[in-house]
């Protein structure tokens, strides 16, 4: 019986991609959920970079007893609920392996608000180490490859529950060979699960050593998410990584910086490359290991905040629905994207 249940999310997950090839471009159009796959025209209005639950006690101690799912979800159901009422209809959870990604609770979550929910897989390498498992340090590039390859194909531990991109994460500046070494696999994963790599990084210097090694691997920079773009405060770097086809994501609304977003906003603008950004607040979480889980932070301000700002600073509506809706659409569409030849 285990086995047939695997057998059949995987036939339905391949007449699905067959049903959902556009007649264009033959490509897949559909994202994978934790209910699933749909398709990408389904995702309306998308958080592309937040929170539910995150334990920071590292990779050696993390474990599920140290939470109830029901409190969690007590917690965390109103503020979901919100952004349902607000006009967000998909939620990007980006909380990584080792550090209390829980599929089933998003599921359960997904269920009972009726949101578009997507789960990872990868490596975060950020915080120097503290969340990764001790078998990254001796495996090579192609096992760890093959573990967020085994996710994709067979489902997150015994859930059945298939990642919708790969999450990797490096400390800022020059990459340590441990986290090229993530790099390098989460691009061979890529190249076997069409998943998009969303990479936690910040400065530039990062990014664009990133983008050099996925190069190296045969991955186009359209299959590369710069996240937390707005903590590099040279704006040029940011249109050429746009240039160049990654993704640039503004995902930190969190503090008292709508004014700041709607610079970095106007500023790609001025490039004509609204089409390569994402937005997010970040936000969320409960805290495991604090009382109640913490100071929960909401997911709706870049709606009722960084909006209208946008719209009295000459965005259209059609620049606006670019950048929360198509530009989600196009990120996370499986989809393998191979350096042009």
């Amino acid at each position: 019986m285990k086995k047939l249940f695997m057998i059949i999310p995987l036939v339905i997950l391949l007449c699905f991609t067959f049903s959902c090839q556009d007649k264009e471009t033959k490509q897949s159009t559909f994202i994978m959920t934790v209910n699933g796959p749909i398709d990408t025209h389904e995702i309306g209005m998308t958080l592309t970079h937040e929170h539910v639950l995150v334990d920071f006690i590292g990779a050696d101690q993390v474990s599920k007893d140290r939470y109830d799912q029901d409190e969690v979800i007590k917690v965390v159901i109103p503020f979901l609920e919100k952004l349902k009422e607000t006009g967000g209809n998909t939620f990007i959870e980006c909380t990584p392996r080792y550090m209390a990604r829980d599929p089933e609770l998003l599921k359960r979550l997904s269920d009972e608000t009726g949101l578009h929910i997507m789960t990872n897989t990868g490596y975060c390498g950020a915080w120097e180490n503290k969340y990764l498992p001790s078998y990254v340090f001796p495996e090579t590039v192609d096992q760890l490859s093959e573990r967020m390859v085994e996710e994709w194909e067979n489902g997150i531990d015994d859930t059945g529950i298939k990642p919708g991109f790969i999450k990797i994460a490096v400390d800022p500046g020059k990459l340590s060979e441990t986290h090229k070494k993530i790099v390098q696999a989460a691009a061979r994963a890529h190249l076997k699960t069409g998943l998009t790599i969303a990479s936690h990084t910040g400065l530039a210097i990062g990014a664009f050593e990133q983008i050099k090694i996925l190069k190296n691997e045969g991955v186009d920079a359209s299959a590369f998410i710069w996240v937390h773009a707005q903590v590099e405060k040279d704006t040029d770097t940011h249109l050429k990584a746009a240039e160049m086809g990654a993704w640039v994501s503004y995902d930190g609304l969190r503090g008292d910086d709508i004014e700041r977003y709607v610079e970095l906003l106007l500023n790609m603008k001025s490039a004509n490359l609204t089409n390569r950004v994402l937005l997010s607040h970040d936000a969320g979480f409960y805290m495991v290991g604090q009382q109640g889980g913490g100071n929960f932070v909401g997911y709706t301000r870049l709606f009722e905040e960084l909006l209208p700002a946008l719209r009295n600073s000459a965005f259209t509506e059609a620049e606006i629905e670019q950048m929360i809706v198509i530009n989600p659409q196009n990120a996370f569409a499986y989809r393998v994207r191979k350096m042009k030849e």
